[in-house]
């Protein structure tokens, strides 16, 4: 079964309250659960430092009278709260926040409520948290999840469902969301085959489901496949954390290269021009369960909502923009907060 037959049921099953989808035969399950111990052992040797508070506002320089800052809402796991860094200014909040901030010349007030290891039965407390904020809705809410999903077993069309429902809770509101679908779990280190081809199978058929659950919410996604570029696999050493695990502070840059364009455009930020299809770079319309198996398949590739239907279901504007490089910038001391 194709990889966009697979999304599409499990983006339905998500939809109209269908079961969990199995991703692996039974008879690999006790050689599959004998690997996975194994590489949590590894995992666990290393020494990921706890995710450091990058909360505050970014681009003091750019204030000015009566105009309020962008206000920027991280969700998700702890690649979201950047787990594996040790500085606020290299973990992925900061970078789109300063990156943000110089693309729109404004200042931007960066809040970050995502929770390292959780699932997506998680995001209805976390959007709970951004919704009680008092100083209002967040602007733009960028989640990353789904990683925790396929190393806790939970089923796919759970997983869809949970994040389905944070995304239409934030459209609601009034917030643009931009989701990073599951990465590549594949690329790391310590998982050996068949765990390994399981595990990328698994994290990839999640990454098209997502997409098609996100669009058909109104968000856009990105996919983060190996972890935003082949750089993660060619260059373990350089862009894996010290855990093997969570990205690094160069693997975070190269996420956040990845999602701003994304980020500014959804804000109305980018330049018109780039808002069309361009064919040589393979953009273009497509039914949202093809976009998403395509963009599973190739990291940061986006995926936003077009037509409401067609001959084959919604259509979606599959969108590989050039990334813009971004940054390291700590907050105002004067308004950062711990998370």
């Amino acid at each position: 079964m194709s990889r966009a037959r697979v999304a599409r049921r499990i983006a339905a099953g998500a939809a109209y309250g269908g079961g969990g989808i199995g991703l692996a035969g039974a008879a690999v399950v006790g050689l599959v659960l004998a690997e996975v111990q194994l590489a949590k052992r590894a995992v666990s040797n290393g020494t990921a430092p706890h995710a450091p508070s990058a909360e505050g506002l970014y681009g003091n320089g750019y204030t000015a009278a009566g105009v309020p800052p962008l206000r920027l809402l991280l969700l998700g796991d702890s690649t979201a709260a950047g787990q594996g860094v040790r500085r606020a200014g290299q973990t992925p909040g900061a970078l789109l926040a300063s990156g943000l901030a110089a693309v729109a010349e404004r200042p931007v007030e960066l809040r970050n409520v995502a929770l390292p290891g959780a699932r997506s039965d998680d995001l209805e407390r976390q959007v709970a948290l951004a919704l009680a904020d008092s100083d209002g809705v967040p602007d733009v809410c960028v989640i990353m999840i789904g990683a925790n999903d396929v190393t806790n077993r939970m089923p796919p069309t759970r997983s869809v469902r949970y994040l389905a429902t944070a995304v239409r809770r934030l459209r609601t509101a009034g917030a643009e969301v931009i989701v990073g679908t599951c990465p590549d779990l594949g690329t790391i280190e310590p998982v050996q085959q068949p765990l390994r081809w399981l595990a990328r199978r698994a994290s990839r058929q999640l990454a098209a489901a997502q997409t098609i659950g996100v669009v058909e919410q109104g968000g856009r996604t990105v996919s983060l496949g190996d972890l935003l570029g082949p750089e993660f696999a060619a260059n373990p050493r350089e862009l894996f954390g010290p855990d093997s695990y969570h990205p690094s502070a160069e693997g975070y840059a190269t996420a956040a290269m990845a999602v701003l364009p994304t980020v500014c455009a959804a804000l109305g930020l980018w330049p018109a021009e780039e808002e069309r299809p361009d064919v040589s770079r393979r953009e273009g319309f497509l039914p949202v369960a093809r976009a998403a198996a395509e963009a599973a398949s190739e990291a940061g590739t986006e995926v936003t909502a077009a037509m409401p239907t067609g001959p084959r279901g919604p259509w979606a504007l599959l969108k590989r923009r050039r990334r813009r490089r971004v940054g390291e910038t700590e907050p105002s001391p004067t308004s950062a907060s711990g998370v």
